[in-house]
């Protein structure tokens, strides 16, 4: 079964996992969570009505019933688990993935996320080896309107944008859902209405080339930022006046502006994140902490620090006010209302970035290997056994750190790909290390 991945279920539809395999998920998914009730929205993809239609089946024949909120972002989902008090839910969707992909994204009371160490293995083995018993007295399918509290919740955190100029790339996605209901009409818009194909580009702002229309956009309208949600919302990522493309990383320092001038506290950050990053938000008086990458495994770390925010390379930000977990929305809401601080002051969003940035950065540089741990272990026998580090990071992959370098190298929990991040005080010394350490992992190919 393909489809069982560290965060969620996730693959493509009709090939790593059918409807029968849904059927099957939302049939023991009450028992897993005990949960009488289960809230389910959905993306727009194509297969998606098809995977909702499954899903309420194996609940109802459980016994147990839906609250279908119908099309919905996938922190929408979040949102709702808390506010309608349910102990499960699913998002049906695959995120960033191209069209041919589907899945489910699982929670449970209080929106803490379901992975593979936290009940999705059971769940698993459930699906292959139990038996269905269906129950003589079947739950019941009823509607929900989540997004008016979820507008509501949101609206709270919108910045008058009168005195902005923004392009702002839908994807196509499920953000169409909702950014004209905060952000207005009067913005330049691009791909605003639902198509579960994707024509325009995939819905990963990660990629670069995702980006091209954006930045075009931005030039020709001379916008203050660029804004791009992904397919299913629950990530941002951001072009400068100039159309450069912001590390996300780098917009943990933004949130930490935002934060940070109103209270101190716990700020966690992924094991990839520059140190350009993590140096400004100490200097504004954060407590740092690196943990792991991935949404299951950030949620429950920001819970346990009780700290302010959160945020990924890959474009993820989690907040304590929205029950720890990520909102696109919310994130680009609050870098907005930065950039509108930023432009009284007679400064931009690129000339602010600038001014966190102090090292020289490779960004994730992914290596397609079959030897993936043998590659690492190299890595680590040769800058953490034969040098001296400064210090060794190991619950992820490693991130091993020198006074003026340091690197990560970590497996992908959803594709076949080495990935390494290295960072350095000076070009130079980038160009080298990243060769060194190129060469390292290209003979384990």
């Amino acid at each position: 079964m393909g489809a069982f991945k560290a965060y969620d279920i996730r693959g493509i539809y009709n090939k790593d996992f059918n409807k029968e395999t849904v059927y099957k998920i939302g049939y023991f998914l009450p028992k897993l969570l005990n949960s009488k009730v289960v809230l389910v929205g959905r993306d727009v993809r194509s297969s998606s009505e098809e995977i909702f239609a499954s899903l309420c089946k194996g609940i109802t024949d459980s016994g147990a019933d839906v609250f279908d909120i119908g099309l919905a972002t996938t922190p929408m989902v979040y949102f709702s688990t808390v506010h309608f008090e349910v102990d499960a839910s699913v998002q049906i969707t695959a995120s960033h993935n191209p069209a041919i992909y589907n899945g489910l994204k699982i929670s449970r009371t209080k929106a803490v996320p379901v992975g593979s160490d936290s009940g999705l293995k059971e769940l698993e083995a459930m699906v292959n080896n139990d038996p269905i018993v269906v129950a003589e007295q079947k739950g019941t399918v009823q509607s929900k309107d989540a997004k008016q509290p979820y507008l509501a919740f949101l609206k709270q955190y919108v910045p008058d944008t009168s005195g902005l100029n923004l392009s702002i790339d839908c994807s196509h996605g499920m953000a169409n859902l909702l950014v004209k209901d905060l952000l207005g009409n009067d913005h330049h818009y691009l791909y605003d209405h639902f198509d579960g194909t994707f024509p325009a580009h995939e819905p990963n702002p990660l990629e670069v080339e995702n980006c091209e229309d954006l930045k075009e956009a931005v030039l020709q309208n001379k916008s203050d930022i660029g804004v791009i949600y992904d397919g299913d919302a629950d990530r941002v990522m951001f072009l400068d006046e100039n159309g450069r493309f912001l590390q996300p990383d780098y917009i943990t320092a933004v949130l930490g502006y935002y934060y940070l001038h109103k209270e101190k506290g716990n700020v966690l950050v992924d094991i990839r994140t520059s140190r350009s990053t993590t140096e400004y938000l100490t200097n504004l008086g954060a407590t740092v902490h690196v943990w792991k990458v991935g949404h299951a495994f950030a949620k429950t770390k920001l819970r346990d620090l009780g700290a302010i925010f959160g945020g990924e390379l890959a474009g993820h930000y989690y907040f304590r006010d929205f029950y720890n977990c990520d909102s696109g929305f919310l994130a680009s809401l609050l870098v907005l209302q930065v950039v509108t601080e930023l432009k009284k002051q007679g400064k931009t969003i690129g000339e602010f970035i600038d001014s966190v940035i102090a090292y020289a950065n490779s960004g994730e540089m992914n290596f397609k290997l079959e030897q993936k741990d043998e590659a690492m272990q190299a890595l680590f026998d040769r800058y953490a056994t034969n040098d001296q580090p400064e210090k060794v990071m190991d619950f992820d992959g490693y991130r091993i750190e020198f006074s003026s370098w340091w690197f990560n190298v970590r497996k992908s929990n959803t594709e076949p790909y080495l990935r390494l991040v290295v960072e350095a005080k000076s070009k130079e010394e980038l160009q080298e290390r990243t060769k060194e350490l190129s060469s390292i992992i290209k003979q384990f190919n």
